[in-house]
């Protein structure tokens, strides 16, 4: 996400790092190459101009101009200026006391609004919460049964009893209470477009359920669009808050850096991919450092704790110090590092590793070699998964059939592992000059 954004921003600030003492001028002009890329990103003029205005001011203070590193200090308040304007800090979703909590799900056909109540009920079971889901779009063909059908996948109830989707709303707070889900979600009908019916149809609903959250889905892709549609819905639904879909996609960043500064309601979440797990809390002061390339080290610690199994993790540590790494365990880490998402995401949360797609691509990375190595690991028997050297001729070509790769992947999958492991052998003998670090199996140096 925000690759394009992110690439111009970069090319920008080393042209300020490669000058010594910032002049009036050059700082106008890299404003106004920011202002380009700003305005190609799809963000609202307004809020470019807002923005620049507020950097500005800032960058030609005598405390940057006179700084010994003026380049970095304009970084800083670029940072600094972005955290701003999509909201400073991290909005808490805080859900009432009152039982059963009501989240209304509005927006346009098309934005995801669906999934992002599965994902939003996801989210909350993992908090320890019982939700319900409500498929109140009655208007879309087949949005009850993709809700029922998430719902089965996330082990939450579904419920659609009614003609008409205020019929609908009631009686699921009724079920709500009669049940015991103290947070019921309910799914609104979208449309194309924002048109005078929908919002006739989602101010009723939201009269008769009285939400304490009303949100609005947006499609990250749509740039502009997005802050249109969520100027309606604020006039008319009085909208809480925002989840941002799709910011796995193509996202230029319009609506995220956006969003916020028209109309003064925070984000709450992004949807950062298909599963249901694929949502996180909005922090503006990561996603500014991401999209100035600095990485987001702190979204990828919480991912770990919470798809990771910590007690394996640190066996498997423990293990790697003492040399007694085997592919048992290596097979076993790569299982535990896809709960985490796509390679490629994970790399772009760490500071100076190029993001999104092209991570891969420039560090020599192919996510294909992985998979690969998965599934010649998984077709060994555990025996040899702990002892690669009972592996002759024969036993290669077996695994090499099993996992459809050849005996030559087989092989060469082998050697990385058993350099890894003699290094680390050496690393941890203290002995001799340090090896060059081999590549893991699957991966290069």
């Amino acid at each position: 996400m925000f690759d394009a954004l992110t690439g111009r921003l970069d090319g920008i600030f080393r042209k300020l790092r490669s000058r010594g003492k910032l002049h009036p001028k050059q700082i106008d002009a890299a404003l106004a190459d920011m202002r380009t890329a700003l305005l190609e990103a799809d963000v609202a003029l307004e809020v470019v101009d807002d923005f620049l205005a507020r950097v500005r001011a800032r960058a030609l203070s005598e405390e940057v101009m006179k700084s010994l590193t003026p380049a970095q200090q304009v970084v800083k308040v670029v940072r600094d200026e972005l955290q701003a304007t999509m909201g400073g800090r991290l909005a808490p979703f805080h859900l009432p006391s009152a039982r059963p909590a009501v989240v209304m799900m509005a927006g346009v056909q098309g934005s995801g609004k669906t999934t992002a109540c599965a994902k939003l009920a996801h989210h909350l079971r993992a908090k320890g919460k019982r939700p319900l889901l409500v498929a109140a779009d009655l208007w879309r063909p087949a949005a009850v049964e993709q809700l029922a059908t998430l719902g089965r996948e996330i082990g939450v109830e579904v419920v659609s009893d009614g003609r008409d989707a205020v019929k609908v709303a009631k009686n699921a707070l009724k079920h709500a209470a009669r049940e015991g889900h103290d947070v019921v979600i309910i799914d609104t009908a979208g449309r194309l477009h924002v048109d005078e019916e929908m919002m006739r149809e989602a101010r009723r609903v939201r009269d008769a359920a009285k939400p304490h959250h009303v949100l609005m889905a947006c499609d990250a892709m749509t740039g502009q669009d997005a802050v249109i549609q969520a100027r309606a819905f604020m006039r008319e639904v009085d909208t809480t808050g925002f989840v941002l879909t799709k910011l796995d996609g193509d996202a230029r960043g319009g609506a995220a850096l956006s969003i916020t500064a028209v109309t003064g309601r925070p984000v709450f979440f992004v949807g950062t991919g298909e599963r249901p797990q694929d949502l996180e809390p909005f922090h503006p002061d990561r996603m500014a450092s991401r999209i100035l390339g600095m990485g987001d080290v702190l979204t990828l610690i919480d991912k770990a704790q919470e798809a990771l199994d910590a007690e394996r993790a640190a066996e498997s540590a423990k293990r790697l110090l003492e040399a007694r790494f085997t592919l048992e365990d290596f097979l076993v880490q790569m299982r535990e590092m896809r709960k985490l998402g796509p390679l490629q995401d994970l790399l772009a949360m760490l500071p100076g590793v190029p993001g999104g797609r092209n991570a891969l691509k420039e560090l020599g990375i192919d996510e294909r070699q992985v998979a690969r190595a998965e599934a010649i690991i998984s077709s060994m028997t555990p025996e040899e998964r702990r002892n690669p050297a009972i592996i002759g001729g024969s036993r290669r070509q077996r695994i090499a059939r099993g996992s459809g790769t050849t005996t030559a992947d087989v092989n060469a999958l082998l050697r990385e592992f058993e350099a890894a492991r003699k290094m680390m052998k050496a690393m941890m003998g203290g002995r001799g000059k340090r090896p060059r670090i081999p590549g893991l199996p699957g991966m290069p140096g």
